[in-house]
């Protein structure tokens, strides 16, 4: 055992020499200073590469804050998209520096695509409710607080959220609505525009006299203040039905104010007409023998 010992490192040296006779260790020592040259390149890229991808991604991140504040998306909302918009930059930065490395990164790609794809075919219903929420608030066809018709419901906007919209309905239920659904349908925002139009329909018998009846409801019109006389109260015949003679009125008001005047006026008319002698129809038929 000693004899072997003491017989290996001879053996080594006779190698080393026998190489260094045939020019293997300077050809060796070319190699690895080649090698070290190109690492050394490579890394240099890759430092450079990293500092001013931080450099850009701060420049977009900047860009990206002032385009929400632009648009004045809510905070909550500011915050998650600046998050994504750095995180996904971040991560890309990463895969080019390692790819500079000389790092084979096509499988990394692959495994993230797979595993991208997989979440989103697990939560396809949830990533469009997502985009549809970020679509409702980036373009905002309604706010807190207004009072909308979608999907077949109505209500107030009680809040907004990531997944959902809810809905405060008139009789105090309350409705939960997939952004998803919302952001694709028509929406009816009845409190978007500072004023509405009240319409009316308002029947009376045959043979009342046409000027009285406009007269009548013009003067209950002039009275109150919440209706606007600009634009100007319209009354007509709008239709002469089997039973009625049918008047079309419409007046103006502020949009916090419709709901009190369609019913505050229907009262009125009813009974301002009762006092003038205007007589309200019932069905009626003929029967000639």
């Amino acid at each position: 055992m000693i004899h072997l010992l003491k017989a290996a490192p001879l053996e080594a040296g006779k190698e080393v020499i026998e190489a260094a006779k045939n020019g293997q260790v300077d050809q060796l020592i070319q190699q690895a200073i080649s090698m070290g040259m190109q690492a050394g390149k490579s890394l240099l890229l890759a430092i450079a590469l990293a500092v001013i991808g931080r450099y850009a991604i701060k420049f977009i991140n900047k860009l990206v804050a002032r385009m929400l504040e632009r648009r004045n998306v809510e905070p909550t909302v500011q915050s998650f998209l600046k998050s994504f918009v750095n995180i996904s930059l971040i991560t890309l930065l990463i895969i080019m520096v390692v790819g500079t490395l000389g790092v084979n990164t096509t499988s990394l790609a692959a495994l993230l695509a797979s595993a991208g794809l997989a979440v989103g075919m697990a939560l396809s219903g949830n990533l469009q409710n997502l985009a549809g929420g970020l679509i409702l608030l980036f373009f905002k066809p309604y706010k807190v607080g207004d009072f909308i018709e979608a999907q077949g419901v109505s209500g107030i906007v009680k809040a907004i959220q990531i997944f959902h919209t809810i809905l405060t309905t008139t009789d105090n239920k309350e409705l939960f609505i997939p952004n998803g659904a919302l952001s694709s349908g028509n929406i009816t925002n009845y409190t978007k525009n500072e004023l509405r139009r009240v319409d009316f329909t308002i029947s009376v018998e045959y043979g009342t006299e046409v000027e009285k009846v406009k007269q009548v409801t013009l003067g209950i019109i002039q009275e109150d203040s919440r209706i606007m006389q600009e634009p100007a109260p319209f009354i007509a015949i709008k239709e002469l039905a089997n039973s009625s003679v049918d008047f079309t009125l419409r007046v103006w008001t502020k949009a916090s104010d419709y709901w009190n005047v369609f019913f505050d006026t229907n009262e009125r008319i009813y009974a301002e007409y009762n006092k003038q002698g205007i007589k309200f129809p019932f069905p009626q038929i003929q029967i000639h023998q």
